[in-house]
């Protein structure tokens, strides 16, 4: 069994940073020598909506979407998408790029299988 390094960020919805109150998410993990880069996410509108009430759930999904689209390097994802590089791709991900939605810290593990631990840290930190 080969045990594969990979990087991964928390997505947060922070719909006010005065309150530095936020929700999480969803995930990105990366792993380079497997060649995996990809986002799962989980809104829970009422979440959302209890943190503040003016929150644009449809606008947080959008950017949600967006992340996913840079993973998989097609247009949703826009310019980012085309780096042929997934490190630089997750590079551009792991940098804050909105008020609302912002990803955590960087954090590292171990996994055999990328898309199951993609689906585990989900369930773990977010569902």
């Amino acid at each position: 069994m080969t045990r594969l390094p990979y990087q991964y960020v928390v997505l947060r919805c922070v719909p006010r940073a005065d309150r530095e109150e936020f929700v999480n998410l969803g995930v990105v993990l990366y792993c380079e020598e497997a060649g995996f880069l990809e986002a799962a996410w989980l809104v829970d509108r009422d979440r959302l909506l209890a943190l503040d009430p003016e929150v644009d759930v449809e606008r947080v999904c959008a950017t949600l979407e967006f992340v996913q689209g840079v993973c998989a390097g097609d247009a949703r994802g826009g310019a980012a998408a085309r780096e042929p590089a997934l490190g630089t791709r997750f590079g551009f991900l792991r940098a804050p790029r909105s008020t609302v939605v912002r990803p955590g810290p960087v954090h590292g593990g171990v996994t055999d299988a990328p898309a199951r631990e993609l689906d585990r840290l989900l369930s773990q930190l977010v569902a």
